[in-house]
């Protein structure tokens, strides 16, 4: 069976310290290290968890470098983060916010993760991505919450 590729932006990271959040957070990078997904991590996620408290930053180096694979933020993931801006989906501001969905995109991603709900994992956003994505010629993408995949129980 093949693995799930998943992009995390640094919410879900963060998200392992919050209480509203920190069971599905904890719940996911559980089955990023027992290889039930491959963790997707951006040279931007990277560098915004560096600022982070030690804690968050712990979650990281916790996992087996075999669940984790690095994609960059190229000339390509920039200029789709550039288009993002351009139709307005999300303001200049929110250049990171674009560069999460745009490396998860161009390094083919199967799914985003996000705790972000004002830019990134939200209905209008996600369409605004796609739209972006489909005139360019990329796939669309699936945005969720982590709790979304990592509280699932199999009923029978």
């Amino acid at each position: 069976m093949r693995q799930i590729n998943v992009y995390a932006d640094t919410s879900v990271f963060g998200g392992t310290q919050d209480e509203e959040f920190k069971e599905s957070s904890l719940n996911f990078f559980n089955k990023v290290a027992n290889g039930e997904f491959i963790l997707l991590l951006s040279t931007e996620t990277l560098r915004e968890l560096s600022g982070s408290p030690q804690e968050v930053q712990s979650v990281l180096f916790n996992l087996p470098d075999s669940s984790i694979k690095e994609v960059p933020i190229n000339d390509e993931a920039r200029d789709l983060a550039n288009e993002y801006i351009a139709a307005k989906v999300l303001g200049q501001a929110s250049i990171s916010d674009a560069l999460h969905v745009s490396a998860a995109t161009v390094a083919g991603a199967d799914l985003i993760l996000s705790w972000n709900f004002r830019h990134i994992a939200n209905f209008n956003r996600i369409r605004g991505f796609n739209s972006v994505n489909i005139r360019f010629g990329y796939r669309t993408m699936t945005i969720l919450s982590p709790k979304e995949v990592s509280d699932e129980k199999e009923s029978l």
